[in-house]
């Protein structure tokens, strides 16, 4: 089992996926607390799985995986204002190794999600909402039904414009093939938010998606 971590008065175990998003992984001297992250940043994920087996086995194993995946069946992870699901990638599902596709939801007025860049690219399909991202200084608007890049390596962040309605989007990128390629390099420069927009701190992202 993995390292508990505190949570107030409470403990996460960091083995159960289903945690609550925010944690205080410590005190950093004379009991000063670290900054408020996300639990997916301080618990050991599975960016690449072990093929292991005979072939037949491994094959075998393939073709009995489903081949539909619910969303609306799964949890959303994540607030006060930045949630997500994990819909295919190689530690949720084993029917892929190269992709990864989730959803995220930004609520009402989200004044931008992490800022972070990664070495892998990514498209942004906007599924609902209107807001913009900052790529490298450089601000770029979007809209339902049209998708965004991400390019490889750019620093950026999202932020939903929409002071009244939450933005919801599919991201897709080949993040788990870059990793195997051993192109590692990622950093958050700048987390989510930590308190929930003003008016909305009982927001719940949509149960249909």
């Amino acid at each position: 089992m993995e390292e508990d971590t505190v949570k107030g008065n409470d403990t996460v175990d960091l083995e159960d996926d289903e945690t609550d998003t925010y944690i205080r992984p410590g005190a950093a001297g004379h009991n000063k607390p670290k900054e408020v992250v996300w639990v997916r940043w301080q618990r050991k994920r599975t960016f690449v799985r072990a093929l292991e087996g005979t072939y037949g086995e491994v094959y075998k194993s393939l073709y009995e995986q489903p081949r539909v995946y619910r969303s609306p069946e799964m949890k959303w992870k994540g607030g006060p204002t930045l949630w997500g699901k994990k819909v295919i990638n190689p530690q949720s599902a084993r029917i892929a190794q190269s992709i990864e596709v989730h959803v995220s939801v930004y609520s009402p007025g989200t004044e931008g999600g992490q800022k972070h860049g990664h070495m892998n690219s990514a498209v942004f399909y906007i599924l609902k909402g209107k807001g913009h991202d900052v790529h490298d200084g450089k601000h770029i608007p979007w809209q339902a039904g049209e998708a965004l890049i991400v390019e490889n390596g750019c620093v950026h962040q999202h932020f939903n414009d929409d002071p009244d309605d939450e933005a919801v989007v599919l991201v897709m990128k080949a993040k788990p093939l870059f990793l195997f390629m051993h192109m590692l390099f990622q950093k958050v420069v700048e987390y989510p938010p930590t308190e929930p927009t003003p008016g909305y701190e009982d927001y719940e992202p949509p149960k249909h998606i």
